[in-house]
């Protein structure tokens, strides 16, 4: 309840007017019982029918007019929520540690961003203003019907003590029920992430059909608690109609034996008789914010479970001045570097030093699962180091603001991401600000010119979802142009050349020589001549350093890096 408190009190002024227009909506029901009683009482004495049916149309047309404008209070507030909470949620999860996405699905914190935040939305604004106006109201009609007739309203009160009791004991189960089914919810989002994120693996492997089965599991599994929370809210709501239905029954033939004695006039019982049919709206807003208080409350905590993961610190930080380095000083330095991403696994990187000049190319090679990546991964502060330490530009990389470090440094992934929206959002999506002039340099370097030309809109061209429009070797180049728009001090290339044809990777290497003058480069590299042109290489094995030198040195010196040379570089 704290949570879903907090999530309405930015808005608590609207809920407080919306809550007035409710409790004078519900006043304006309750008096109309009243007017009809004076409506029956000019019949009966003869009297004018206009003024008491005058009463009685303005109630019924105010009491529509309140209620019409508290529902759009609500509806807008509701928006408002959804909307907020919305974009709470997107700058959380965007400014996670790679850590936390590595123990959650991307599909279940879509899902809580999504379609809880939907339910969150109904249920911070209606649920309460119903619990409270129905509530309200309830309590009036109660007290009215008590003025009008005490007997009556102890056999109203029985039933609705007997009948209330039974719905609140369900509504610790539609509670259960509501957080399961999100949480199934979830799972569809992650089985659907899993399978589109690989889509062209799945047609390829022939595994349709399985993967849709293991959607359709999460989806009958999420059906299951839907129609388990759905049979309680039946419950509950027949009981509103239920109760009403009981306590006529009762006030009938009560009532009717206290007219024929004369205990009780006609008039009165009427107006009884309709207090007790306005009870059905107020007791059914009180089992409708009931039930969604509960789906409301699954919400908040599925919600809260992701705003209390943490955040990294980007845009946290203060302006951090560009660094400065001296060409004869390292712009990288590993000292003893160790680090596991579990503790329940065994370490990636063990006492892990050497050091990246300010310029030339710097290529890392080993086995697969040498620790080549997860050291790129450190360098950009994606984990946290667990042993030793990295300088960059003479400070200690921990004091450095991540965003001020990350503006250093150009990342060439090994796959290669290119991002929905045109070919130029993706060339400036590092440097936001760059001019036309790096761009067309850019593009010259990685080989781009023909590609730009040929496309229907040049620049301007959409590159599709994941860039599914381009080839392999494109989106490799659309990378590599997008880290050198940027201008970084240390360019990072994960397998950069591993799509590309012969005569691109020449002209890669070409890219990175000029960008070596004035730049460090730190390559992973798999192709001969990429090792043959750097100026250093590590060799990595097993997490650890296992030899440093140059192409020449370790062919005669290491016998791994010889092996290496002989059969995995590959020369493209």
């Amino acid at each position: 309840m704290k949570g879903l408190l907090a999530y309405v009190r930015p808005h608590r002024r609207t809920l407080y007017v919306a809550g007035v227009l409710a409790l004078l909506g519900a006043a304006g029901g309750l008096a109309q019982p009243l007017a009809a009683r004076e409506v029956i009482d000019a019949l009966a004495s003869d009297d004018s029918l206009l003024g008491p049916l005058a009463v009685l149309a303005g109630l019924v047309v105010v009491s529509a007019a309140f209620s019409a404008a508290e529902l759009w209070l609500l509806e807008r507030t509701s928006e408002r929520v959804v909307l907020g909470s919305r974009r709470r949620l997107a700058a959380r999860l965007l400014r996670m540690p790679l850590a936390e996405f590595d123990r959650h699905a991307p599909g279940d914190l879509v899902a809580r961003a999504t379609a809880d935040a939907t339910l969150l939305g109904s249920v911070s604004s209606v649920a309460l203003v119903q619990l409270v106006a129905g509530g309200v109201a309830l309590v009036g009609a109660i007290v009215l019907m008590g003025i009008v007739d005490l007997v009556l309203l102890g056999v109203t009160a029985a039933v609705l003590v007997v009948i209330g009791g039974a719905v609140a004991a369900l509504l610790p189960r539609i509670l259960r029920a509501a957080e399961r089914q999100q949480e199934a919810v979830g799972d569809i989002g992650a089985a659907l992430e899993r399978a589109l994120g690989g889509l062209r693996t799945v047609k390829a492997s022939g595994a349709e059909e399985r993967e849709t089965d293991a959607v359709d599991a999460a989806a009958h599994h999420a059906y299951e608690h839907g129609m388990r929370a759905a049979g309680y809210q039946a419950a509950v709501g027949t009981s509103t109609g239920l109760i009403v239905q009981i306590a006529f029954l009762g006030v009938l033939g009560v009532g009717g034996a206290r007219v024929a004695s004369g205990a009780l006039d006609v008039g009165d019982l009427i107006a009884f008789l309709l207090y007790l049919f306005y009870l059905t709206e107020p007791i059914a807003s009180l089992a409708m914010g009931a039930t969604q208080l509960q789906q409301g409350l699954a919400a908040v905590r599925r919600i809260d479970e992701v705003a209390g993961l943490p955040t990294e610190d980007a845009g946290a930080q203060p302006a951090f001045p560009n660094a400065e380095v001296s060409q004869t000083e390292p712009l990288v330095a590993f000292d003893s570097v160790s680090f596991r991403y579990r503790a329940d696994r065994p370490p990636v990187l063990e006492d892990v030093s050497f050091d990246v000049a300010a310029r030339g190319l710097t290529a890392l090679v080993g086995p697969s699962g040498a620790g080549k990546t997860t050291l790129f991964a450190l360098l950009e502060r994606f984990y946290e180091l667990q042993g030793g330490a990295i300088t960059f530009a003479g400070r200690d990389l921990a004091d450095w603001p991540r965003a001020a470090l990350r503006a250093q440094m150009g990342y060439v992934e090994q796959d290669a991401p290119v991002l929905a929206g045109t070919l130029r959002d993706n060339l400036i999506y590092a440097a936001p600000d760059a001019s036309e002039a790096r761009v067309l340099e850019a593009l010259r370097e990685a080989r781009l010119e023909e590609l730009v030309a040929r496309l229907p809109r040049g620049l301007d061209t959409e590159v599709g979802a994941r860039g599914t429009t381009l080839s392999g070797g494109e989106r490799q180049r659309i990378a590599i142009a997008r880290a050198l728009v940027r201008r970084p001090m240390l360019l990072l290339l994960d397998e950069a050349a591993s799509q590309l044809d012969a005569v691109n990777e020449l002209a890669l290497r070409d890219a990175v020589a000029r960008a070596g003058r004035r730049a460090a480069v730190l390559a992973i590299a798999h192709r001969l001549s990429t090792v043959v042109s750097a100026d250093r290489i590590v060799v990595l094995e097993r997490g650890r350093v296992r030899a440093i030198g140059t192409h020449a040195e370790l062919v005669r010196g290491d016998e791994l890096y010889a092996e290496l040379a002989a059969t995995q570089f590959s020369e493209g």
